[in-house]
């Protein structure tokens, strides 16, 4: 194992960046069909076919998933993840054609590299070729490329974050993983000890999120401008409701690194999916993907890499 989410039997990953434009975008592929739901707390989502994945819709299969960066626009990339396993006939057969059902979330990565280049159909046809059951990499990797965290100071003030992903396997086969892009507006702490591996960072120290909202009721960046994206995948049979329940459970994984999560500036969204396999109890499947989520903001921030200015956990100084 490889302490990722291509830990789960029946899943790939893909990705594909830009490093001089400081964007990118990861697909997340399965492709024998997995079973899918999603959760969006944050209140500035960027999402496209969350609505199919509501329980009381007809399609209970997805093929992929696309995080991606380059805000609204990055939701291109979805399409050209479309593309490559179409080409595969991959996808939901109606007739005339398969349709791969890809949804996708996106984060806001403008700020950081050259906005005008953004995941589009062709960087996400190549982040699917790319996908492997291998281990890949995380940090300042696809959708990871561009992501930084601790802006309520200001966005001069923030960290790098990244791509991360870490996976747990139980006694009886099942493996439960997940992977993250990790572009909040709140820093980013160490479950354990409360200590803040990465936030605003200003003349060499650490400032604490929850103590800038204290002092300051408006924060200085705009709305939408941040969102940590995710999958939790597990080798389980779930229902929709079920993998819905999973993904909002796994939002806990957030509450706990993250502070703050789930804000108006953010648009953090969790999709789970089940590949299929053995009955395992959701509060079971839900309780340690929480866990598993936690360890996968983790990685993010310490395999992330500074950038054209941007400190990174790796560089602070000891003493932090």
């Amino acid at each position: 194992m490889h302490n990722q989410i291509t830990d789960v039997p029946g899943v790939k990953v893909g990705n594909k960046e830009n490093k001089q434009a400081l964007t990118g975008c990861t697909a997340i592929l399965f492709e024998g069909g997995a079973v899918g739901g999603v959760d969006v707390r944050g209140s500035a989502p960027g999402t496209r076919e969350t609505d199919l994945l509501n329980p009381i819709h007809l399609v209970d299969q997805v093929h992929a998933i696309c995080l991606s960066g380059g805000s609204a626009f990055g939701l291109d990339a979805a399409s050209g993840v479309m593309k490559f396993l179409e080409e595969r006939d991959i996808g939901l057969d109606v007739g005339v054609a398969k349709v791969p059902i890809v949804p996708a979330a996106v984060l806001f990565d403008l700020s950081v590299g050259d906005p005008k280049v953004r995941p589009d159909n062709q960087m996400g046809y190549e982040a699917a070729k790319a996908a492997t059951t291998e281990k890949f990499a995380t940090g300042n990797a696809g959708a990871g490329c561009g992501a930084t965290v601790g802006k309520l100071a200001s966005h001069d003030s923030c960290m790098k974050g990244g791509l991360g992903s870490a996976s747990l396997g139980l006694e009886n086969g099942v493996v439960i993983g997940a992977i993250v892009a990790v572009n909040a507006v709140g820093d980013v702490r160490e479950p354990s000890t409360g200590k803040i591996m990465a936030g605003p960072y200003q003349q060499g120290k650490l400032l604490d999120s929850i103590e800038l909202l204290k002092e300051n009721d408006q924060p200085a960046i705009s709305a939408g401008t941040n969102t940590t994206i995710g999958v939790i995948a597990v080798n389980a049979e779930l229902s929709k409701a079920e993998a819905t329940k999973v993904a909002q459970m796994a939002q806990n994984g957030f509450a706990r690194t993250i502070f703050p999560a789930h804000t108006m500036l953010d648009g953090d969204t969790i999709f789970a999916v089940a590949t299929g396999g053995k009955r395992v109890p959701v509060d079971v499947i839900g309780g340690l993907a929480a866990s598993v989520m936690e360890q996968a903001v983790i990685n993010a921030v310490k395999t992330a890499e500074s950038i054209g200015g941007i400190t990174a956990h790796r560089d602070l100084p000891t003493k932090q």
